[in-house]
């Protein structure tokens, strides 16, 4: 028998998205979700999603078609408003890329890269000041942190602190960040020439927070290894695992 994980508290903030944003509801709705959130925490092949959740057939359409349409982001946005962003951490984290992940069809956003460790994608992940995701985006492993620290700033919006560790060493990122208002908090690398007065050593030390959340977030075996082959549907198990994490939390 598989073991389940969709409590009924967890069911009810899911559903109420659901709703909100018009889902079409059917008898077995939960069944596909748990079957889904099986497929999260395993990282098993849809075709071995157990007969008694549901079809593999039927989650994996079901799963598709929100992911197309971007449901799973809007079950991730719809904390957005519990967010607390006076300090924010931001870091990054490779994943390896399962042989199962290739093959993808040709034109199809696929995020992966040739890195030290083989075929990986890489995660850039900010943080809020109580550790619970923010904003995230997915690139190939082949992309530095901080070819993607503009981007999330422009994500974050507004927030007092920007904390960040040496890989986002760099003048531009920090006038990025002070022109949306941010303090960034940067350490300067060895070899720096020019004082860093802006760095805080405190804040600096509650870095540990965004660590603790990839740590969290990899718990779930479809985001510690990746094994969709698009961009989008990896993407859309990040989102998922991001929401459990928050309804755990909460």
């Amino acid at each position: 028998m598989a073991r389940k994980a969709l409590t009924d508290t967890l069911w009810d903030q899911l559903q109420s998205t659901m709703i909100k944003y018009g889902c079409y509801q059917t008898q077995n709705s939960r069944e596909i979700m748990e079957a889904i959130l099986w497929k999260l925490r395993t990282g098993a092949p849809w075709r071995d999603i157990p007969e008694e959740l549901c079809s593999w057939k039927t989650a994996y359409s079901r799963f598709n078609r929100w992911s197309k349409t971007g449901l799973w982001a809007d079950f991730f946005l719809a904390f957005e408003q519990k967010f607390d962003t006076e300090w924010v951490f931001t870091d990054g984290s490779y994943v390896r890329c399962h042989q199962h992940a290739s093959g993808a069809r040709r034109g199809e956003e696929r995020a992966i890269g040739q890195s030290r460790g083989g075929a990986t994608t890489k995660i850039h992940l900010s943080c809020d000041a109580d550790g619970y995701p923010l904003h995230f985006k997915i690139t190939g492993g082949d992309v530095h942190d901080s070819q993607i620290a503009g981007e999330l700033i422009e994500m974050i919006g507004q927030a007092d602190y920007f904390i960040a560790d040496k890989g986002y060493d760099s003048e531009c990122i920090r006038d990025k960040a002070r022109s949306h208002n941010m303090i960034p908090v940067i350490p300067k690398r060895k070899n720096a020439k020019q004082p860093n007065p802006e760095f805080d050593s405190y804040l600096y030390k509650l870095r540990h927070l965004v660590e603790n959340m990839f740590a969290r977030l990899k718990h779930f075996r479809s985001i510690a290894t990746r094994y969709e082959k698009l961009a989008r549907n990896f993407k859309s198990m990040l989102y998922l695992a991001c929401t459990i994490v928050h309804c755990k939390m909460n």
